[in-house]
């Protein structure tokens, strides 16, 4: 705009300012005598407008010269007697307003050209201002959109709040985790949506502390997805201060924690179930021996355990049934994981469920809170179910499911969880009697009995008692600080002549009692710590003859205990079998039952 202005021009040169008065005063003069433009008769307004020119381009000190030098020109050639430097004294006013108007036109100029100046520089300095302002602007916009695309692409939620705790924004991973927009997000009902009800009243409660107390805290919560699964964060409430200490905003930052917790939870159940393994004796710490009978079950242990095959482990108390189950494990692709033991026996019928399966919160009295249960503390490895025929139905139908479904779900929930579990199950009953007995289901008996395995007795391997002898002996003896170094030969033809009711942890707690009491270097065994009890036969190993006749008796004393030993008539034992009095009678002879002893004394 100021080079089409001239009064926007620049000031001139040093000589060009002190030339200028000169030239424009010369000019006035010329102006003023010319008789071409005939304009003598305004000499004053000529001058007037040569000093306004030199005070305007010039300053002060030309505006002063073009006042001297319009004086003189007008004395000399405007003022009679002309061509003289002589003022009349008629004309001495005149010639006074003369100088006083050329005078404050000359300071007037040169003020309003410095004013117009410092106006012009401050016009350039605010449009330079208002130019690198727009620009800190469109750069801060900038480094706003990029900031908000970074906390966008930050995998944690991350919600910004007003000083009193009210929402202002978050970012897109907190509104795609809820499935929510920006207007649910800041209403009053968003804690009640987005947590855990168990946890809405605590996170509320701290909040309001740290609000009031305006410092930092953090809490762990549990997070509702949009697809309705809870998952457990760590949230934090950072506040950011000005200068002076106010709080300018909160910013609350969540970090998914739910795998660690998954991990820190199922790693405290694994120890549980580690010190109760270390706390459990068991009856060895290897399988020792060397039969044929045990030669042939560590064989079909070694092809069955690679895989990933139910098995069904069988036999009598005592005889190592849970050893070939940790046997199974070691030697399978689940080694590394856990290996957890149940003994179903042992857990009130109440709570087996909840022991195997884990149960919610209320899902019963005393449920204070949610517990995970066997089965999920052996995920990815091997749960053993040791006494699996004690189950109670209702149990028997969950794991039933887990065999055949592989998922389960926990006592008092509604969300099936997935079983990543192999199932090893051991029991010293006769299953196939009680599925005749209707007390153990015929379907999961075939579920588990996939690979059944036979542990033989003792009595069957006597060939290894020599060397479990010796076996228990170094163990004992170690832990009593004690040397034994030879075996009373009758001691070792006793253990060997010995049927082994209680087969090998018997023959452990005999030897261990002998360590005991033993006083030399010579073991010896008092023969009358061995029980004198007959050894039932196996019903296995029975004949289908035996078997029928045993079945047989029992039913007759059954049916005359309920009759209290009569046979005939119509509430007697013929009548509740469905057989003739003589056919009962004579059964009764054959099988040598004594009806007597049922009868009332």
């Amino acid at each position: 705009m100021s080079r089409f202005n001239p009064f926007l021009w620049p000031r001139l040169p040093l000589f060009w300012r002190y030339a200028l008065p000169v030239l424009s005063v010369g000019l006035a003069v010329w102006l003023a005598r010319s008789p071409v433009l005939d304009l003598q008769a305004a000499p004053v307004s000529i001058f007037i407008c040569a000093v306004l020119v030199s005070g305007w381009f010039g300053g002060v000190g030309p505006g002063l010269l073009a006042v001297a030098l319009s004086s003189l020109s007008f004395v000399y050639f405007f003022l009679p007697p002309t061509h003289e430097f002589s003022i009349p004294a008629s004309e001495i006013p005149r010639f006074v307003i003369f100088i006083l108007s050329a005078l404050f036109v000359a300071v007037v100029s040169a003020a309003q050209r410095n004013a117009a100046e410092s106006l012009r520089r401050s016009r350039d300095q605010l449009s330079v201002t208002v130019q690198e302002l727009r620009k800190s602007e469109e750069k801060i916009r900038q480094d706003e959109r990029e900031l908000r695309q970074i906390i966008d692409l930050v995998p944690e939620h991350i919600i910004v709040s007003a000083p009193d705790g009210s929402r202002l924004y978050a970012n897109q991973v907190v509104l795609q985790y809820y499935g929510i927009g920006m207007e649910q997000l800041v209403s009053a009902g968003f804690p009640a949506l987005a947590l855990h009800p168990d946890d809405v009243e605590g996170i509320i409660r701290e909040r309001e502390k740290s609000l009031a107390r305006g410092v930092a805290y953090e809490q762990e919560a549990r997070a509702r997805r949009k697809d309705g699964q809870f998952r457990w964060f760590l949230v934090r409430f950072t506040p950011v201060c000005d200068e002076h200490g106010k709080i300018l905003h909160w910013y609350i930052t969540g970090t998914d924690i739910h795998d660690r917790k998954q991990a820190e939870e199922r790693l405290q159940l694994e120890n549980v179930a580690l010190r109760e393994e270390i706390d459990s004796t068991s009856m060895f710490e290897e399988i020792v021996g060397s039969s044929p009978a045990l030669h042939s079950l560590l064989s079909q242990v070694a092809k069955v355990a690679p895989t990933e095959t139910t098995v069904l482990i069988t036999g009598e108390t005592g005889t190592g049934k849970e050893l070939i189950a940790r046997a199974i494990h070691k030697r399978s692709e689940r080694s590394s994981r856990a290996f957890v033991g149940v003994n179903c026996a042992a857990i009130p019928r109440d709570l087996i469920a909840s022991e195997l399966f884990g149960h919610e919160k209320g899902a019963f009295t005393g449920a204070t809170q949610r517990r995970l249960g066997r089965f999920e503390l052996a995920e990815g490895g091997t749960i053993f179910l040791d006494e699996v025929g004690e189950l109670p139905p209702e149990t028997q139908i969950a794991l039933l499911r887990v065999l055949q479904e592989r998922e389960y779900e926990r006592v008092g929930g509604s969300r099936p969880i997935t079983a990543n579990v192999r199932v090893v199950a051991a029991t010293n009953r006769d299953l196939q009697r009680a599925i005749s007995s209707g007390t153990f289901r015929s379907d999961l008996f075939y579920r588990l009995n996939v690979f059944p395995l036979q542990v033989p007795p003792l009595r069957q391997r006597k060939e290894d008692i020599p060397i479990l002898v010796e076996y228990f002996i170094d163990r004992y003896a170690s832990k009593a600080g004690k040397k034994i170094r030879a075996i009373d030969k009758s001691t070792l033809d006793l253990l060997q002549s010995y049927a082994w009711p209680g087969n090998i942890r018997e023959l452990q707690n005999v030897i261990e009692r002998s360590v005991i009491v033993c006083d030399s270097e010579n073991f010896s065994v008092d023969e009358s710590w061995l029980s004198s009890r007959p050894v039932q036969s196996d019903p296995e190993t029975l004949p289908l003859a035996q078997k029928l006749s045993t079945q047989e008796k029992e039913m007759i004393e059954a049916a005359l205990a309920e009759s209290k030993g009569r046979v005939s008539g119509p509430s007697g034992a013929a009548a509740k079998l469905g057989i003739p009095q003589s056919t009962l009678d004579s059964k009764i002879k054959s099988l040598k039952i004594d009806k007597q002893r049922f009868r009332p004394s």
